[in-house]
This record gives C-alpha cells, sequence and structure tokens, in this order.
C-alpha cells in the first residue's frame, strides 16, 4: 500500500461507486442543492456492471422502461429489453444532463475506509495514496463487482486464451474455434446464442439447468417508437405495467403455489416449444423450483442448443488439458478458447469491502459472520455510514434500479439531517438486531429457502443477499427518514451550503409522489 498523503481532502459526502445507485444519488443531492459530495470510481468512465460488462449479446432481463430512473424516463428503447451499448449511453447522458461531471473522480482505487472517533468522519485512502476525509460516507460498489472464477484443476496448462464473461477479450477472434463456454447463468445464455453462428463448436458445460422464460424481445416497429416517443404518457403507464407484472411474479418466489406452478408451465411449454430430443430435454429439466436459482428470460437459449455444432455437457469438469476440459466421465473435450460464464462472488464480504468503524470493526468479516443492516441501509457500529444496493436488499424479479432509487430518497433525506443538526447517527443494535431477524425468519417462508444452492447463499446456506418481499414494502419502509432508529450525538461544523430544496427525491418524480414506480 502507498504510503498516505497528508491533509487529506475534505468533502461532505463521499460516494463509493458509479453505477446506477451512486449515481442516482449523486442526482438527488445534485437536485436538493446539496453541492459538496464527490463519487469515486475504479472505472474511468462511470456505469458500474454496464461499463464492465461487454460480452457478446450483453442485455438487461429487466423491461428498458422499468430499467431507468423514474425522475429520468427514455421514450425512445429500441426494443423492450436494452442492450448494454444503450444503456451505458443512458447513463452517461443522465450524468451529462445532471451536471455530475465535476463531481466525479474516475479511475481512482479506494484501498481503505476508517472511522476516525476523534474528529468523528470518515477517512478514506486511494490507491496512489491520496487521504480524503467526508462527513457521510455512501457504500455504493454494488455486489456484482469481482467475477468468479472456478479453481479448474490444470487451467494453467491451457494452451488457448481463458477469459471471463465481465473481462471480454475483444482481442480475441472467436470465428471458426472451438469454444468451451463455461455455466449457463444470466450472462452464459446470453453470450451462446451470439457465439454459435460463428464459431467451429460450442462445448457449454452445465452444473446445474436454469428456469428459462420467453423474453420476447423483438425490436419496436417505427409506429411504436414514435407513440412512444410523443406520447410520454404511454411509457409510463408501460412502466407501471411492467412493475405490477413483476410484482405478481414475486408471488411465487414468496410462497404462492399458485404462481409459482403458472411458472412452471410456463417454463415447461417454453422448452418444449424447441426441443424434442428425450435426451436433450432431459438435460434442461431444473431440479428445483423457479426462483430458487436464478430465473433468466431468452427467446435463442434452447433453439442454440439444436444446433449441430452445439453440445451441451452435463458431466463435471475434471481437470483442464492443454487441449481442452476432460469431464468425469474421462471424455476429452477439444477445446481453442475456454470462456467462464460464472457470474460474480456477493458472498465473499471480506475481499469486496475493506470499511474499519468504531473500535476498528471490520465491515467485511463482520458481515461474514451475519450481514446484519437494518433495511441494508445502515449497520451498527459505523456511524454515517450508508449502503446502496448491499445486503438484504437483492431482487429475484423486478428492478434494482427501483430499489436503489428507494435508498437514494432515504439516505437523501438522511444527509439533509446530517446537514440540519451537525448528526453523527449510529443505528440502535437493538433496531439492527429486530429488523436482521425479521428478515430472516421471512426468508424461510420464501422459494429461496427450498433446498438449492445458488450464488445467492453463503457456503453456510444463509441468504443476505436478497429482499424476502414485495418492492413496494420496501418501498414504503425507506420513503421517510427515521432518526428515531439511531443513536444520535452532534458535533459543531460548519454549515452546509444548499440551495432550497425538495423534501426527497420522490417527491418531483414524473410518476407521482404517491406510488413506488
Amino acid at each position: 500500500m502507498t504510503t498516505p498523503t497528508p491533509n487529506p481532502t475534505p468533502t461532505r459526502v463521499l460516494i463509493i461507486g458509479a453505477g446506477f445507485a451512486g449515481l442516482g444519488l449523486a442526482m438527488a443531492l445534485q437536485r436538493a442543492g446539496l453541492k459538496n459530495y464527490t463519487v469515486l470510481d475504479r472505472g474511468t468512465e462511470v456505469g458500474g456492471t454496464w461499463r464492465d460488462n461487454t460480452y457478446p449479446g450483453c442485455a438487461c432481463d429487466v423491461a428498458s422502461h422499468l430499467y431507468s430512473y423514474s425522475f429520468a424516463p427514455k421514450f425512445n428503447w429500441a426494443r423492450p429489453y436494452a442492450q448494454q451499448p444503450q444503456i451505458l449511453a443512458y447513463l452517461k447522458h443522465q450524468v451529462d444532463t445532471h451536471h455530475l461531471r465535476p463531481h466525479l473522480r474516475l479511475g481512482v482505487e479506494v484501498v481503505a475506509s476508517r472511522w476516525i472517533e476523534e474528529r468523528q468522519l470518515w477517512q478514506v485512502q486511494l490507491g496512489h495514496g491520496e487521504l480524503l476525509e467526508a462527513e457521510v460516507l455512501v457504500n455504493a460498489m454494488g455486489a456484482l463487482v469481482k467475477p468468479s472464477v472456478p479453481a479448474l484443476k490444470g487451467i494453467e496448462h491451457f494452451q488457448g486464451p481463458v477469459f471471463h464473461s465481465a473481462r471480454w477479450r475483444h482481442d480475441v477472434d472467436l470465428t471458426g474455434k472451438r469454444v468451451a463456454l463455461i455455466g449457463t447463468g444470466a450472462s452464459a445464455i446470453q453470450i451462446g446464442p451470439e457465439l454459435a453462428p460463428r464459431v467451429q463448436h460450442l462445448s457449454v458445460f452445465q452444473r446445474s439447468a436454469p428456469w428459462v422464460m420467453p423474453r420476447h424481445d423483438q425490436p419496436y416497429g417505427a409506429l411504436t417508437r414514435w407513440l412512444y416517443r410523443h406520447l410520454p404518457g404511454l411509457s409510463r403507464l408501460n412502466r407501471w405495467r411492467i412493475y405490477a407484472l413483476n410484482e405478481v411474479i414475486a408471488l411465487g418466489f414468496l410462497g404462492n403455489g399458485m404462481v409459482r406452478g403458472l411458472m412452471v408451465r410456463t417454463g415447461l411449454r417454453h422448452m418444449r416449444a424447441h426441443l424434442s430430443d428425450p435426451d436433450l430435454l432431459a438435460k434442461v429439466r431444473p431440479d428445483h423450483h423457479p426462483g430458487c436459482k436464478r430465473v433468466l428470460v431468452s427467446d435463442h437459449w434452447y433453439p442454440m442448443l439444436n444446433r449441430p455444432n452445439v453440445s451441451l455437457v452435463t458431466r463435471g469438469i475434471e481437470r483442464v488439458t492443454r487441449q481442452g476440459i476432460v469431464t468425469s466421465d474421462g471424455k476429452l473435450h477439444e477445446a481453442d478458447v475456454i470462456v467462464f460464464g460464472t457470474g460474480f462472488v456477493v458472498t465473499d464480504f471480506a475481499s469486496l469491502t475493506a470499511i474499519a468503524g468504531r473500535r476498528g470493526q471490520d465491515l467485511g468479516h463482520q458481515w461474514m459472520q451475519a450481514a446484519r443492516t437494518h433495511l441494508g441501509l445502515s449497520t451498527h457500529g459505523f456511524p454515517n455510514l450508508f449502503h446502496l444496493l448491499g445486503p438484504s436488499t437483492g431482487l429475484g424479479s423486478n428492478s434494482v434500479v427501483f430499489m436503489a432509487e428507494a435508498q437514494a430518497n432515504y439516505v437523501l433525506q438522511a444527509v439533509q439531517h446530517i446537514a440540519r443538526s451537525g448528526a453523527v447517527l449510529d443505528l440502535k443494535p437493538a433496531v439492527q438486531a429486530a429488523s436482521y431477524t425479521a428478515l430472516q425468519q421471512r426468508m424461510k417462508r420464501t422459494v429461496w429457502a427450498t433446498g438449492c444452492r445458488s450464488w445467492y447463499q453463503t457456503p453456510s446456506g444463509r441468504i443476505d443477499t436478497l429482499w424476502p418481499d414485495f418492492t413496494f414494502t420496501y418501498w414504503w419502509r425507506t420513503r421517510r427518514f427515521d432518526a428515531s432508529v439511531y443513536d444520535a450525538h452532534f458535533v459543531h461544523r460548519p454549515p452546509w451550503s444548499a440551495t432550497p430544496a425538495a423534501p426527497s427525491a420522490m417527491a418531483t418524480m414524473p410518476t407521482s409522489s404517491s406510488a413506488p414506480p
């Protein structure tokens, strides 16, 4: 670690992460007139997940009109499900529209953050040694940061390129190559159909079969695009429709047997419409309830499996050789390139979070025992620290942008409270304990606790990643900042300069402050 520089650079609010969540909070602060904030990101451009993932076919699996800020609707989406370049362009446009560029510090690595008790503020060290100080620290790094790469025996001997979907090698031409695609998750089912038509052979290595639902993702026609562009109310109505449909789907995840049965019938009908080979149908039939593992959406995955140059491998991987991959039956699957479509590490908090609170408490190691928070927003022992899209706020359905907006609204109100009063807020331990216990009790009644192994879970089987309820209940519980859940003491600081502010970010949303989307 570089030796820290003296004379730390001060700011009022420091946001770590320039993805949807961090930028959404920055926009909320900007609109409220609170201009003394800084957004840090290790990337050289904004975008987070949508900057880092550039693999072929990369797109969102939440419909476009809902996967955007409600206060900044986009009316000219090209298709129902936006592709990566269009989402990234949308985020860049919002950064410029909301004049966030002067507040961004990109291409900087945060190596450590610690609470300085004597000064009652946060000190953040950057990779090149610079120190920053802030009264409020916001962890908006998100979960889809660290690629999950299985430790395969012999991988170092493979003679060709090896890379993860989140670190796509655009310098490697896959045309006419034999490609081994490891994984059948959300990234893999987008990559596979893009590669299959141009590679010599595609070997797909499946550990467990996912539920795949139809996507219905045809590009909008000229009339539809014209209507959305000239009738903004139609786009907002579509946003409500998508939101309501996703909340109905959530019923199945939360224990409703009728909705879950409908999902099973839809998934089976979808696979049988494209596949007829009994052996292949047996391989793609999931062995878990829909939602226990992430439900995927694709119109092209099953048709791809019918191609003569595609093979679905369900035997476990034993080792990697120079020529390819050997499975547990001793068969060598020759390959020129290995691509990992194996997702991200989302439960190894110790490696993702280097934040030290009061008395040197290590947040990452503390969360490895149990990620106890209140609504995923605050943790006891870490004053004036807030999380966006942290523990217990991930979703099995619906849009995380919706969750990020609800959290940004709450954090904005917390910052306004701190600005007015000089408060230092530390979550009450009793509130944290009750909140976490209630969440885990609710989790036991969901599909995620029905016995399958998924990336939602820690190695011990605990689920600290997901919100086990409807998103509108989260919105309702975070619509107003509640100072009573915090122990507070007050520090005399210079007054914050701010223009008159709206009471909350939600209050100026075009969709109305009285309703969630």
